[in-house]
């Protein structure tokens, strides 16, 4: 799923969190990040920060994490 403005990056990370297995941001160089991972949290953070932020990509490992994020999503965007 495209990302497209993410203002509340902590609501974001806590809905990433909370997922049971690994998230990944893509981004349209083809670096890919865990988020799961602290370190990959950080470079990702900053790239969401940046102009590129709507190019980035979100990929969930199940389809639970995938509807976790989608309601995340939808909640940031009101």
């Amino acid at each position: 799923m495209k990302l497209n403005n993410i203002t509340d990056v902590q609501k974001f990370l806590a809905a990433v969190n909370a997922c049971q297995n690994d998230v990944y941001l893509k981004s349209q160089e083809g670096d890919v990040f865990n988020l799961k991972s602290s370190l990959s949290q950080y470079i990702a953070v900053g790239r969401l920060i940046e102009e590129s932020g709507d190019d980035l990509e979100l990929f969930a490992q199940t389809r639970e994490d995938e509807v976790l994020l989608m309601n995340m999503l939808f909640d940031l965007s009101k």
